[in-house]
């Protein structure tokens, strides 16, 4: 394919936009270096304001929607402009009001009278304020950014947002599947990965998840996947999980849906952080140059962090103890700076009519194509920069849809894209109340819109004209078509083969189980253990002993040593192989290890106390910053350590904190019991310290250590942090335990071996 001119540049900055990587803080984006859940700019006061004052700001790290019109104008007004204001408070038509605590009564104690515009006003609001929660992806969290293409698709698509240097401002919401608005963040479960650009082409909807295939192939199968997935409709348990009956029932019988579940059953089903989430578009699309040429191409986002999981223990402490762990991740790296990045990428393949690559069926979302057969190449970055103002107008209300396209992005005839197609469209009226959910804040595009589309529920735009039709002439022509050659959105026009009308999915679509295996094959030996562990952890919470015996015939078609490792934890025998085991070489871009990453945004817990050495915690927690990285300082009690001199901030006490909120330990020594350190207070503290012992470490700092070593995570420590360890059972000398001289040595040795995410050398494995 010879080399096209890119297409026109449509933002182009000629300085930083405020949503642009190089924003600075005052801009509206939190500068590096600062630590998350500061106050805002203006503090509040200790007593209740008395006189009239306009609302506060938002905090730094906050952004909302671009401030334009419904019908795609930009409109150049100040976000505060579209916001609520005023120094009082109103009725929604802006009358001012003396009261709101009391409701208008004949009398003190006279009944309530009917007559109380505001009392019907405020209760009627409220009881209408929940909207239907999405059926899958309802638990979200999201953030704006901004992507700056690279140049580097000119060839193969003349979207225009792909051109070099264009900054396209983004909302990206990532979430999970099954559960509810109020489940917990870290179950295990697929992750819903959607980017919606507001380029000046219109909007494009990049909707993906975490895994880069499906449970099925043909989007009639959807309702069924989703009602096994989801709690028992006789008692609505389990919540957000897929440990249970149902599920196991229908994926050993609907056997395409074994590579998905394979990928579900690995650590990707847990992911550390939302920044640290692989991110892909499932489906196969279709890009065209603007020479009208064609490519197939599958989407990919690749984390700047690398890939990084929670282990399973990790993740069922935290949905007990912080189950909003990933938006709480998501908000304070922002908050302090350390923006999440990722890359995204493109695989590309000839657009031919078999729409096949090495064999592989490109139209079928229960396969991948190893990155070793076809490199992902990078077409521009994405940078999460501002946090939400506000969760329900911009979270719970953005509307995806991958029928969003621009010109130089098209679908395929993929079976289950074609579903989503009309379900993403149909389900948005039933959610936001009626057809003109484009014109919310958040959804409104950033190229201008006349789209003839008149009335229904919640038409915000005024509309001029009387003729919103076409042909016409009282509007002057007015809208008018356009060609390709002023952008116009024109489908590739692919040949459709002559055929019959048939229920039936092609030969290639049935072979369910060479992925899968190639999938295991390819993973590292502590990956496997964990797939194994998730697998007998899964199918030993259902009831039905048919269930599981279904489930390890499907194992024996992956490998038999899987099979054996479930079976022999279930108490069962293993049974053989049912097809042929196909060789495959194995694919080391699937395994999360291996490689090493920069450790931005890492989280790492201080440990002191008044006796410890405050200098060194000081220099330590300022390296922790220069790095890029989120210091928690922990102490015996709240407040600061050396209250009289240089004061040390404590964000977290021995009573409140866990191993799980953090990637790494520094020990600055070996702290002291602390005077709540007994179990009638707290229960982590165990018995009482033994009268012999009165000088003996905290027993929820030796807690934190020994959870924080089982996780596979990264200890340092100076000061006599070894005698802390010995207390535990831990030498200096095994993987991922870096003891020095000082706070600021040991925080570097501890961030070298950060890069490799965890110490996976400290655990051997049968595997």
């Amino acid at each position: 394919m010879t080399k096209k001119q890119a297409p026109k540049a449509s933002k182009t900055p000629q300085s930083p936009s405020p949503r642009s990587p190089q924003a600075s803080h005052a801009s509206g984006t939190a500068a590096r270096g600062d630590l998350p859940g500061r106050p805002g700019p203006v503090p509040p006061p200790l007593s209740e304001p008395t006189e009239p004052a306009e609302p506060l700001p938002p905090k730094a790290d906050q952004d909302g929607p671009a401030t334009m019109s419904p019908t795609g104008q930009a409109t150049g007004a100040e976000q505060e402009s579209v916001a609520q204001g005023g120094a009082y408070l109103t009725t929604a038509q802006g009358t001012r009001l003396p009261d709101t605590d009391h409701s208008l009564k004949a009398g003190a104690r006279g009944p309530v009278l009917l007559q109380d515009h505001h009392l019907r006003e405020k209760i009627t609001h409220f009881d209408h304020e929940r909207i239907p929660e999405r059926v899958v992806h309802a638990r979200g969290a999201a953030a704006h950014g901004v992507f700056l293409g690279y140049g580097a698709a000119g060839e193969v698509s003349k979207a225009a947002f792909l051109a070099k240097d264009v900054e396209t401002p983004v909302f990206v919401r990532f979430s999970t599947v099954l559960g509810s608005r109020g489940s917990a963040d870290t179950v295990r479960d697929t992750r819903g990965f959607a980017t919606k650009f507001y380029t000046d082409e219109g909007t494009f909807d990049l909707v993906g998840n975490n895994i880069p295939v499906f449970f099925i192939q043909d989007a009639v199968k959807f309702p069924d996947v989703i009602h096994a997935g989801k709690p028992h409709p006789d008692r609505e348990i389990p919540q957000a999980q897929s440990a249970h009956d149902t599920f196991w029932d229908f994926v050993s019988l609907h056997t395409e849906a074994t590579h998905h579940t394979l990928w579900n059953m690995s650590d990707r089903g847990i992911p550390r952080s939302y920044r640290m989430m692989e991110g892909f578009g499932v489906h196969t699309f279709r890009l065209v140059n603007a020479a009208d040429e064609s490519v197939l191409v599958k989407f990919h986002w690749k984390p700047k962090l690398g890939v990084h999981s929670l282990v399973w223990e990790e993740a069922q402490m935290i949905s007990g103890t912080d189950p909003d762990f990933h938006r709480r991740d998501l908000f304070d790296a922002i908050e302090a700076g350390a923006f999440p990045q990722w890359e995204l990428g493109i695989q590309v393949f000839p657009d031919t009519p078999e729409q096949t690559f090495e064999g592989i069926d490109l139209l079928d979302p229960t396969k991948i194509v190893p990155e070793e057969l076809s490199p992902v190449q990078p077409i521009g970055l994405m940078t999460l920069n501002a946090n939400t103002k506000d969760y329900f107008a911009e979270t719970e209300q953005v509307a995806f849809h991958p029928g969003h396209l621009v010109p130089g992005i098209d679908v395929t005839d993929d079976p289950l894209l074609a579903g989503r197609l009309f379900s993403y469209l149909d389900t948005q009226i039933s959610r936001l109340g009626g057809p003109n959910f484009a014109q919310i804040p958040v959804n409104r595009p950033h190229a201008p819109v006349n789209d003839m589309l008149r009335d229904g529920m919640h038409q915000s735009a005024v509309h001029t004209g009387t003729a919103p039709y076409r042909p016409n002439t009282l509007d002057g022509g007015c809208p008018f078509l356009a060609g390709a050659d002023t952008a116009a959105y024109v489908e590739a026009p692919v040949r459709v083969p002559e055929a019959a009308k048939v229920r039936e999915a092609p030969a290639s679509f049935s072979d369910h189980f060479t992925q899968p295996r190639l999938f295991w094959l390819s993973m590292t030996p502590p990956e496997r253990e964990h797939i194994v562990a998730a697998y007998t952890f899964e199918l030993s919470k259902c009831y039905e002993q048919a269930v599981k015996e279904r489930e390890l015939k499907v194992l024996a078609n992956i490998d038999p040593q899987l099979c054996e490792e479930v079976a022999t934890g279930l108490g069962l025998p293993a049974p053989a192989a049912a097809v042929p085991l196909v060789p495959a070489d194995p694919s080391p871009a699937l395994s999360q290890l291996g490689g090493t990453w920069p450790a931005d945004g890492r989280v790492i817990g201080i440990v002191a106390d008044a006796a410890a050495d405050l200098d060194g915690v000081r220099s330590a927690r300022q390296a922790v910053l220069d790095a890029g990285m989120v210091p928690l300082v922990m102490g015996p009690t709240g407040g600061a350590l050396d209250p009289g001199g240089d004061p040390v901030a404590v964000q977290r006490t021995f009573a409140t904190a866990r191993s799980v909120e953090f990637d790494a330990l520094l020990l600055a020594g070996v702290p002291g019991a602390g005077a709540d350190a007994y179990g009638a207070r707290d229960a982590k503290a165990g018995a009482a310290r033994p009268p012999e012992a009165p000088e003996a470490p905290d027993p929820r700092v030796l807690l934190l250590v020994a959870e924080a070593y089982r996780h596979g995570k990264v200890i340092g420590g100076w000061n006599g942090a070894e005698r802390l360890l010995m207390s535990v059972g831990i030498t200096a000398d095994e993987p991922g335990i870096a003891v020095a001289g000082s706070g600021t040595a040991a925080l570097e040795a501890l961030t070298a071996a950060l890069g490799e995410h965890r110490a996976w050398d400290r655990f051997p494995t049968a595997l």
